[in-house]
């Protein structure tokens, strides 16, 4: 019963991955519908698309602060609140302006989301779970991103108001998420490090772990009467040097991977190797389910091999697939689905390894007394990419051509698996407090 409890928590606060992947992938069904509406210039229309990116980068920034202040579970609260109001703020605006807002507080709540949702897993998760626990959170946002794919179909067959529908119908999720989220505790490193609760906190790591909750504590106090001792505990110290380094570098390599490009301009890249817009849209649905798959097994395996072990093996497939989607550009000879196959192998071997792993790795090797703010610094630089890899991909992929385009994405899939190789500690099995002083040693 109390490993389903640690459980529970967990697929409620991974709910608000699953806001996080629908809200971020929604648009794409409605933005043509949105530009005709409002009768949008080309400018006007980009940053319609764009200003939940930019809420998302801002919100990723920001998100330390509420979940260090406010606590975890408040914190997820605000997040809620901001995804629901925005879905419904967007579904009824009558004015472009307002809808802006709207798409923008929704991005604030993404972004926020992508701090705040793994560190409160880990933080409740046992150590030999924790992977696959985390995981979920990444889980449930290619989850998202299929759902609102499959609900953008559906809805679409609705007329000229389908996109308020399309925009709206997050309402729902985003309701469940408000509720649910009063049912789980506050996380018991925040109660002991930020509030002193040490009581309220044996409570909670009575039911995360039974056996070892009195040592777990004493474990925790220690890493704050360290934090406290501790000459430097600002995060740009030499202190947390070697865990700076590691989120930063993985959360850089996670987007010029090309992973944010292929999912926002999958049909152009396809239109681009010959196929028509129709077969183009099937093969987009068919990344969503591939994602889908590889996630849901990668969360499998996570805990049993370790982190590393997934990236050595992802890194290996994405060189692989990204060149041979950059020879067939190179050729200029498209022979049927070619491209459409090595991008969903891509794909999937993205999906195996860095889709699962960046949330779970950077929520693990940061100490305590700077998790959040680490935390902010691997998502900040996650989203910053991927709002340069987004706006930059068309251009480059016109001005220097597909081949070119993918022949430096292969590269640096080549630089991550050096990365991996020689600097990437493994995690896997290990107590939070255990992570945070190896790294900072590493």
């Amino acid at each position: 019963m109390k490993k389903n409890s640690v459980l529970a928590w967990s697929m409620v606060v991974a709910l608000g991955g699953f806001l996080f992947g629908f809200d971020t992938a929604v648009i794409s069904g409605a933005e043509k519908s949105i530009q005709q509406y409002w009768n949008l210039s080309v400018f006007e229309h980009g940053l319609t698309i764009s200003i939940a990116l930019i809420g998302t980068v801002i919100g990723s920034m920001l998100g330390s602060r509420p979940s260090d202040h406010f606590g975890r579970k408040n914190t997820l609260y605000m997040v809620a609140f901001a995804y629901l109001i925005s879905s419904l703020g967007t579904a009824l605006a009558d004015n472009w302006h307002i809808f802006l807002f709207f798409r923008f507080l929704g991005g604030l709540g993404v972004g926020t989301s992508s701090v705040t949702a793994p560190i409160y897993i880990s933080e409740v998760s046992p150590a030999d779970r924790r992977g696959r626990l985390v995981g979920l959170f990444q889980f449930n946002v290619v989850l998202g991103i299929l759902i609102s794919y499959l609900s953008n179909y559906l809805i679409s067959q609705g007329g000229e108001s389908s996109w308020r529908w399309m925009l709206g119908v997050q309402a729902a999720p985003s309701l469940l998420f408000l509720i649910l989220i009063r049912f789980i505790p506050e996380s018991p490193r925040w109660l002991i490090l930020k509030k002193g609760a040490s009581a309220q906190a044996l409570e909670i790591l009575r039911i995360i772990n039974p056996l070892n909750c009195e040592q777990e504590l004493r474990s925790i106090e220690n890493s704050k009467l360290s934090q406290t001792s501790a000459p430097e505990t600002r995060l740009f110290s030499r202190q947390y040097k070697a865990p700076v380094i590691l989120a930063v570098l993985f959360a850089f390599f996670n987007q010029v991977s090309g992973i944010n490009a292929i999912i926002y301009y999958a049909p152009r890249i396809f239109e681009m190797a010959g196929l028509g817009a129709h077969s183009s849209l099937l093969s987009t649905v068919g990344i969503g389910a591939i994602n889908f798959a590889f996630t849901l097994m990668a969360i499998n395996f996570i805990d049993k091999v370790g982190r590393r072990v997934l990236m050595l093996i992802g890194s290996v497939g994405l060189i692989g697939s990204l060149f041979l989607v950059a020879v067939t550009f190179n050729s200029g000879q498209f022979s049927g689905f070619a491209i459409p196959i090595y991008v969903m192998v891509f794909i999937a071997f993205f999906a195996f390894s860095q889709g699962a792993v960046i949330w779970v790795f950077i929520s693990e090797i940061f100490p305590n007394q700077v998790r959040a703010k680490g935390q902010t610094l691997g998502s900040s630089t996650h989203w910053i990419m991927a709002a340069l890899i987004a706006f930059s991909f068309p251009y480059l992929a016109e001005k220097l051509g597909g081949a070119v385009t993918f022949y430096f994405f292969g590269s640096m899939m080549i630089l991550q698996l050096i990365f991996v190789w020689r600097f990437m500690p493994e995690t896997k099995g290990k107590s939070l407090e255990q992570i945070g002083t190896n790294v900072i040693l590493h």
